[in-house]
């Protein structure tokens, strides 16, 4: 017979049992954490690549911005280009041949030229006379009473106003009608 114990033996192999145990289970942890910091270190790479691309398309937005603020009228000045040729055709032909009738038909086609070219951009004169008056179009200099017209009627525009595809870009400056006193109507007779 053996000169151990029974009993020592077994209580040798039960603690050699949660040993091996732990070590299994601390080996498991080590590779779950190991994991976890490549994972880590991937969603971190990720984040850095995604912060990147974000600021590179802040910056390329920012330039576009800045490049259609700077030549965002290019092609409304190229439009302009010809009027301004026929200016500079009329002003010489004006010092050559000073004679008003000419020049001032060469003005007048000119100008017809340029409102036809804002126009074809989306510009449209506003005509107020004989018009009610409305605060969203208008900008009334003076009130002038008249008792032939119909109080608030725009009577004259000092300013013509101006629309650019339906919206008020500048307010036509007028005169409006108001209702005449009696005594400015007695003045009157």
């Amino acid at each position: 017979m053996s000169d151990t114990d029974p009993n020592i033996e077994e209580q040798n192999t039960e603690q050699t049992e949660p040993a091996s145990e732990t070590a299994a289970a601390e080996e498991h942890a080590a590779s779950e954490a190991e994991a976890l910091r490549v994972e880590v270190a991937q969603l971190k790479d990720q984040l850095l690549r995604k912060v990147a691309e974000f600021e590179n398309f802040r910056r390329r937005t920012r330039d576009e911005k800045d490049a259609l603020l700077k030549f965002g009228a290019e092609s409304l000045i190229l439009d302009l280009l010809p009027v301004i040729d026929d200016f500079e055709r009329s002003l010489a032909s004006g010092k050559e041949h000073p004679d008003f009738e000419s020049f001032y038909k060469g003005v007048e086609i000119i100008y017809g030229k340029l409102l036809r070219t804002l126009e074809n951009r989306g510009l449209k004169p506003m005509d107020s006379v004989g018009k009610p008056f409305d605060v969203d179009y208008h900008d009334a200099l003076m009130q002038i009473p008249r008792a032939d017209v119909e109080a608030g009627t725009v009577l004259d525009q000092v300013e013509k106003g101006y629309l650019l595809h339906d919206k008020v870009i500048r307010h036509a400056k007028v005169t409006v009608a108001r209702e005449a006193d009696e005594e400015e109507t007695a003045g009157e007779a």
